[in-house]
C-alpha cells in the first residue's frame, strides 16, 4: 500500500523541469557543423569577361574604318583554325601559334584605328575545354569582341 502512495504523489505533483539549453546547444552545433563541412564543398565561379554583340554607341573613329572580321573554328577533334588555317596541335592548351598571330592581327587593327571582330564557331562535339583555350588566346591577344555560332551553316 505504501508503494501506492508513492506513485500518487508523483502524479500529483507538476513537474517543471525548467528550459533546458543543452539540447539546444546540440542542435546549433550540429547545425554550425554542417554549414562548415558544406563550405569546403562550394565551387568558385570565375567571370569570362565578354562582350555580347548588341546596340552600342560607336565611336566617331570606328564608323570610318570597317572592323576586320575573324573566323575562328574549334573542331571536334581539337584543331582550331582561323580563316580557314589550322594551328597549332590538339593537345596543345597554350595555342602558341595561335595567339601570337592573333595578337599581330590586333596589333595591325590598332595601327589602322581599326576594331577585331571574332566569330568563333564551334562544331556541336567539340569539347568545351577547347573552347575555353581560344578564349584565354584571345584575351591574351586583348580582342574583347566576340560572337559565338554553334554547328555547321545551313544552305
Amino acid at each position: 500500500m505504501a508503494h501506492a502512495k508513492r506513485h500518487r504523489s508523483l502524479d500529483g505533483e507538476a513537474v517543471n523541469l525548467g528550459f533546458q539549453i543543452a539540447p539546444m546547444i546540440d542542435v546549433v552545433f550540429v547545425i554550425m557543423l554542417f554549414f562548415m563541412v558544406m563550405a569546403g564543398a562550394v565551387k568558385v565561379e570565375r567571370e569570362l569577361k565578354t562582350q555580347l554583340p548588341g546596340m552600342g554607341t560607336p565611336a566617331l573613329s570606328d564608323e570610318s574604318t570597317p572592323p576586320d572580321e575573324i573566323m575562328v573554328t574549334v573542331e571536334e577533334d581539337g584543331i582550331v583554325t582561323l580563316n580557314e588555317e589550322e594551328f597549332d596541335a590538339p593537345a596543345d592548351k597554350a595555342l602558341p601559334n595561335f595567339t601570337g598571330t592573333l595578337m599581330r592581327l590586333k596589333q595591325e587593327a590598332d595601327n589602322r584605328s581599326a576594331k577585331v571582330m571574332v566569330t568563333i564557331q564551334a562544331e556541336e562535339q567539340a569539347r568545351y575545354e577547347r573552347v575555353i583555350d581560344v578564349l584565354n588566346a584571345m584575351a591574351k591577344a586583348q580582342i574583347s569582341n566576340v560572337t559565338f555560332t554553334v554547328g555547321g551553316e545551313e544552305f
